[in-house]
């Protein structure tokens, strides 16, 4: 099936988010994911191959940009923030119901990584979306973060906590945040730096794009990251939720994943034997892409999904 690709972007808190629409030609009003990139992320990194297989799967898909990362607009720049991602995630929502070429009432949210938590608390917040695809999720910011000190040692609480002091005085003398790596070698701070973390998000890089990669963000978000706790919502999640775990996974911890999988009311899980970084290449972003897209046809494509629906102790789990 051919897909045609066009600009739709739309406005959040007043500033414009960019977006693209993937809608697949020989589809009339079709339904819609709704996605965003994780932690720094942008949107052509990596997310477009997910957009197209969706859309040519008979999907119409709104992939964008969070304000002040990519060609969104918004100041400061590179400002990570689960209540400003959400916001925007919400602002989405609200722009595809308005569109007269997809079927804005039924709707599905993706995330990966950080955003598999925004999706998450976007559905409990909204109430009225069809269902929800969780990557590698992060989803309980205080148990992130124990885990990353305890992965990387002492040099990294001593470097996030004078990147959190330096950012405090630019915040109270109202200058530009200070800014710290995305990610980083295992011997330098950066928000993160396991040994797979540097590697892993430069293959997200499109080619050509190697040298204006921003790999910056404002220091804030390591003192306010064990707050965001989308698992705290997630009971409150009334639709089908498909979560995609990678047992190998450096920085989401895969407890975190478990008790996220525990609290959804309506839940498949499906265990990837991969890395966090795993999910977007290769043979793994084929066998997860193909799951995620059976998952969303599933729950999009009809009206009454309650024959299909497990839940309780129907949870399913699937160990790849």
């Amino acid at each position: 099936m051919s897909v045609v690709r066009s600009d739709a972007d739309f406005e959040s808190a007043g500033s414009q988010c960019a977006a693209w629409l993937y809608e697949p030609s020989d589809v009339e009003d079709p339904p819609v994911v709704v996605m965003a990139h994780g932690f720094g992320g942008e949107r052509d990194a990596r997310l477009p191959a997910f957009a197209e297989r969706f859309a040519e799967a008979g999907f119409a898909v709104l992939l964008f940009d969070y304000r002040g990362f990519g060609d969104s607009d918004g100041e400061p720049k590179h400002v990570i923030s689960g209540k400003r991602h959400v916001a925007d995630y919400r602002a989405a929502l609200d722009h595809v119901r308005t569109l007269d070429t997809v079927e804005g009432d039924r709707v599905a949210l993706w995330g990966t990584s950080f955003s598999g938590g925004h999706a998450i608390r976007t559905a409990a917040l909204d109430g009225d979306v069809e269902a929800v695809v969780a990557q590698v999720p992060f989803s309980d910011g205080l148990r992130n973060a124990v885990h990353l000190v305890r992965q990387c040692g002492l040099d990294y609480l001593l470097g996030a906590t004078t990147s959190i002091v330096r950012e405090a005085g630019r915040i109270l003398t109202t200058r530009d945040p200070f800014y710290v790596p995305i990610v980083s070698d295992p011997d330098d701070f950066g928000v993160l730096n396991t040994p797979d973390a540097k590697p892993g998000y430069h293959s997200l890089i499109p080619d050509g794009r190697e040298d204006d990669f921003d790999n910056e963000c404002a220091a804030r978000i390591l003192a306010t990251v064990a707050f965001y706790r989308p698992i705290s919502v997630a009971p409150e999640v009334d639709c089908p939720v498909y979560v995609a775990e990678a047992t190998e996974d450096s920085i989401i911890p895969t407890s975190s994943v478990e008790r996220l999988v525990d609290r959804l009311d309506d839940v498949e899980h499906d265990r990837y034997p991969v890395g966090h970084f795993d999910p977007y290449t290769g043979e793994t972003f084929e066998r997860i892409v193909e799951a995620e897209r059976a998952f969303l046809e599933r729950y999009l494509r009809t009206e009454d999904t309650s024959t299909t629906s497990r839940t309780g102790e129907e949870k399913a789990t699937r160990s790849d």
